[in-house]
């Protein structure tokens, strides 16, 4: 969620920072927006980096569970990080959401060799 005065990618490094426990630095890729079928518009970036999974802090979210229950519980909002080739990211991905792993490997494929 955007908050007042932020541009999308100062969002998104807020979210990641906060359901991850790391801010990655740039610089970034866009990768542009996407639209999961729930309507929802998703903003990527990419960046180099590296990240060790078992680090993951997650922030936690209440939900009303079970629903209707009128009961709230919390749960981590990240339950588990991994990486993934890019073939098995689009499969683990929403459907929509895959299209980043696309636009991200033909990013990468205009850079020169030194800068790989």
């Amino acid at each position: 969620m955007i908050e007042p005065g932020e541009d999308h990618l100062t969002a998104a490094l807020r979210e990641f920072e906060e359901e991850i426990g790391f801010r990655p630095e740039g610089p970034y890729i866009p990768l542009g927006s996407v639209r999961q079928k729930a309507g929802k518009v998703i903003h990527a970036w990419g960046c180099e980096g590296y990240f060790e999974t078992e680090r993951l802090i997650s922030n936690m979210a209440t939900v009303e569970w079970p629903p209707g229950s009128r009961k709230q519980v919390e749960f981590p909002e990240i339950d588990r990080c991994a990486w993934f080739a890019p073939s098995d990211a689009r499969v683990k991905l929403n459907p929509a959401q895959a299209e980043f792993i696309d636009r991200l490997e033909a990013a990468l494929s205009g850079r020169t060799e030194k800068e790989k």
